[in-house]
């Protein structure tokens, strides 16, 4: 009986991994077991050489007041792909430390800015 129980609770979390077609807002992060973080933001700067800053927009609830609050953060990271450019939404993915700052890469880009 007990194994059975196990077998059970086992299913359960094999079942419970998150789909990435659900990150397709700004600021949504997707993470099941055994994956990295992704994050959707918006590309603030690209003046370095392979790198770009991502600026990634969440909304949380005031504990307080109980209004929504919009909180950003900025998160440099490494950008191989051909193309990116301020203003585009791109979605970037949690790797090894690759400088000081940059723990973040570029997987794709969501959407192109327009112009």
């Amino acid at each position: 009986m007990a194994e059975e129980e196990n077998n059970v609770t086992n299913d359960a979390v094999e079942n419970t991994e998150a789909t990435p077609e659900a990150a397709d807002t700004v600021g949504t992060t997707v993470q099941g077991p055994g994956r990295r973080s992704e994050k959707v933001g918006i590309v603030t700067s690209d003046k370095m050489q392979k790198t770009v800053v991502v600026r990634v927009d969440r909304l949380i609830k005031h504990p307080v007041y109980k209004r929504y609050v919009r909180r950003r953060a900025k998160f440099m990271a490494h950008n191989e792909l051909e193309g990116v450019a301020i203003g585009d939404q791109v979605r970037i993915a949690e790797t090894r430390p690759l400088s000081a700052r940059k723990r973040w890469r570029v997987v794709e880009v969501v959407r192109k800015a327009s112009k």
